[in-house]
């Protein structure tokens, strides 16, 4: 909902709980003035009438109190606008009016020295307590005006409220170690997160949640997080100013080298970069976020994600036809429902060094193509999936020796591989529809039902020789993956598409929008798994975290071993795979593992779109994450390592209702609601290395 005062200078926004607004002052200037709880419009523009932070000697009174900071004039704080002609930098804009379209907010700036036009974008739904903020910039020129160089445009800026102190909240870590969480008081000046790598990162989530004092805790407690919808390079800088007031900005582009060169009548938007205030500490503000991109962010979010199974780890590039059919075989004697034939499908390649860039079946090992493997999966009951990384090429392809001028370089440069690739320059519309015509040919002359689009390489040489503005294409290449997407997704609707990066090198709400679940991380070890799963749930839901059973011991990074029982339910923890070697698993392993996978199929419902509860964190002990949905709760729990001979505390459930009784479908034990959120409940975990299931679901009250 959003309601203007009748001076049509204050805005207010109302959620579910929470509200937003903003004043625009008799000077012009457009200043915060809410972000928390709801209030009334009274309320806000009592607000309004409350005097500024007394002035101070070298600082500027604007600092910290507005609500989109430009370079120009009094300010000393981070732009998040800067601008440039030949001969003037920086911008003034005056109110040029404000709009309201069903729940979006749009409020509109120009300055007349550049002809830039500045609209500010806001919407808040009535069932969200998440705010929506990006911002559109315009050359508004004639033909024939200087071009506008947007040094930076960033979506949006967070103020907080005035507080005693902050406590930093983020997601760090690099290949096979993302996700991971860490805390720490928020210093004086910026701390600046972000990636200039061209795609989001493995090193950093674009997320940032701060709590005042560093009091809240995982159920209580004043939470703010912010988190971007961007899939290229991105910088969030929190900005801890001189006088304590904090400011949150942030947008596409690591830097302020220049995003884009905008002509006369050309316009530059902003990704979306959203906010959230919950008064229910961590764990409320993950469950609002969760919800958010369940109902407005994930494709057809209401479908509950198949079990799968990858290729990968148990063939690599060794693959071939006959093969993939007898993974197939054990595949769905298991009861997995997609298999997903992973690299070395395609052209030459037989090992990393060669091939990509040519997708066309190799003939040596599919003969007929891949038509015959995927008729074959469909007969046996399950959907056929594919993987391909389209952004990238080896040297050593067909694709690169007709176009070397393809890829991202710099003339006169020696061309730096990694993993023996080079970048596709998809900002040319040439190697745009270049992909087009191939991945629309390969989706419709096979029945292929999931494609894992995936991106193993960072840009270096991020050059465009003969372009007059280069820098677009680290914008012009993430809008042509976006565009590429939707194409697709239009041309074959029942193709699901995964986004991958080396694992979680490319996890953000912009490639949310478009993929229907995400690959977490190359590490499938189901211990290390744990920490990274629980730094993924802070903002992203179960439904969208893919995650492996492979085998163990664990040959990709540690070497450690592991019972089959831990390494299911570390994985059934968000959208189950497979990815060991089965023709290697005993006949008692196959068994065991149709059990968990029948038992995931059970609860599934219940963990990929319920409401999540991290009952106790990876930290070395018993971990626990609970769900609930609707009269149903689907515990588990993860018991790292014994000592001492004690016993594991009990676990102490979180949203049940005290009042009811709760029946434990695996033992049939009736629990009283109250009982298993005070007293909580006995896992029975022993040793290292153990983990169990648990699912309830309400009996009714008084039974019991």
């Amino acid at each position: 909902m959003i309601e203007t005062a009748d001076s049509g200078r204050i805005w207010l926004l109302s959620g579910r709980t929470s509200g937003y607004a903003l004043h625009l002052t008799d000077h012009g200037e457009l200043l915060h003035l809410h972000w928390g709880p709801r209030l009334t419009l009274a309320d806000a523009e009592a607000l309004a009438l409350l005097p500024l932070a007394p002035h101070r000697p070298f600082e500027s009174p604007l600092d910290g109190q507005e609500e989109y900071v430009v370079e120009c004039g009094p300010r000393f704080a981070r732009p998040a606008l800067s601008v440039r002609t030949p001969e003037v930098r920086g911008t003034e804009g005056e109110f040029a009016g404000a709009d309201v379209d069903g729940d979006e907010l749009r409020l509109r700036f120009a300055d007349a020295v550049h002809r830039l036009g500045l609209t500010l974008h806001y919407r808040m739904r009535d069932d969200s307590d998440v705010v929506e903020r990006w911002a559109t910039v315009a050359h508004e020129g004639a033909p024939g005006d200087p071009d506008l160089e947007l040094l930076r445009a960033d979506a949006a800026v967070w103020t907080l409220p005035p507080r005693e102190g902050w406590r930093l909240s983020q997601l760090h870590g690099r290949w096979a170690a993302e996700s991971r969480l860490v805390r720490s008081p928020l210093t004086p000046g910026d701390k600046v997160l972000g990636s200039r790598r061209g795609h989001t990162g493995h090193q950093h989530l674009p997320w940032v949640a701060l709590d005042a004092e560093g009091t809240a805790t995982e159920e209580s407690g004043e939470v703010y997080g912010c988190a971007l919808g961007w899939s290229g390079s991105w910088r969030i800088a929190v900005q801890h100013l001189p006088d304590g007031r904090v400011q949150i900005s942030g947008g596409a582009g690591y830097d302020d080298s220049g995003l884009l060169s905008l002509a006369p009548g050309h316009a530059y938007t902003t990704p979306v970069f959203a906010g959230l205030w919950s008064p229910d500490g961590f764990g409320g503000a993950s469950r609002e976020w969760h919800a958010w991109q369940l109902a407005r962010v994930v494709p057809e979010a209401g479908r509950v994600r198949p079990v799968l199974f990858n290729s990968w780890e148990a063939t690599r590039f060794d693959i071939g036809e006959e093969q993939q059919r007898a993974l197939a075989g054990r595949a769905a004697a298991l009861g997995v429902e997609l298999f997903v034939v992973d690299d070395g499908w395609f052209g030459e390649r037989t090992h990393d060094a060669a091939g990509l860039g040519d997708w066309t079946p190799n003939p040596e090992r599919f003969p007929g193509g891949l038509k015959p493997l995927a008729d074959e999966v469909h007969a046996l009951g399950m959907r056929f999936g594919i993987w391909v990384e389209p952004e990238m090429v080896n040297p050593d392809s067909a694709l690169y020796r007709a176009h070397p001028e393809w890829v991202q370089h710099q003339s006169g440069r020696r061309r730096t591989e990694f993993r023996n690739q080079l970048v596709l320059n998809l900002a040319r519309p040439d190697v745009q529809e270049h992909l087009w015509e191939q991945l629309d040919g390969l989706l419709s002359s096979v029945p292929v039902d999931y494609v894992k689009w995936d991106f193993n390489r960072s840009f270096s040489d991020a050059g465009w020789p003969g372009e007059e503005y280069p820098q677009r294409l680290w914008i012009d290449h993430v809008r042509a993956l976006y565009g590429l997407l939707d194409r697709l997704r239009a041309a074959h609707p029942s193709v699901d598409f995964e986004s991958c990066s080396g694992g979680g090198g490319r996890i953000d709400l912009g490639i949310l929008s478009r993929t229907d679940q995400v690959w977490t991380s190359d590490n499938t070890d189901p211990l290390d798994r744990l920490a990274i799963q629980h730094g993924f749930s802070q903002l992203h839901p179960a439904r969208v975290m893919a995650a492996w059973v492979t085998d163990s011991p664990n040959t990709l990074l540690n070497g450690r071993r592991s019972s089959l029982r831990f390494r299911f339910v570390s994985a059934m923890a968000g959208v189950l795979g497979v990815g060991g070697d089965l023709t290697r698993w005993s006949e008692d392993e196959l068994a065991e593992a149709r059990g968990w996978v029948e038992l995931y199929k059970e609860i599934r419902p219940v963990v990929q779109l319920g409401a999540q509860y991290r009952l106790r964190p990876p930290e070395g002990g018993l971990s626990a994450v609970q769900y609930v949905r609707g009269d149903d709760a689907v515990v588990l729990a993860h018991l790292q390592a014994q000592h001492h001979g004690l016993r594991p505390p009990a676990l102490r459930l979180r949203g049940l209702d005290p009042a009811a009784a709760y029946r434990c479908l695996d033992t049939g034990a009736v629990h009283r609601g109250a009982v298993l959120l005070h007293r909580g409940l006995d896992t029975g975990l022993v040793g290292d290395l153990d983990a169990a299931v648990f699912r309830f679901r309400r009996a009714g009250a008084g039974e019991g």
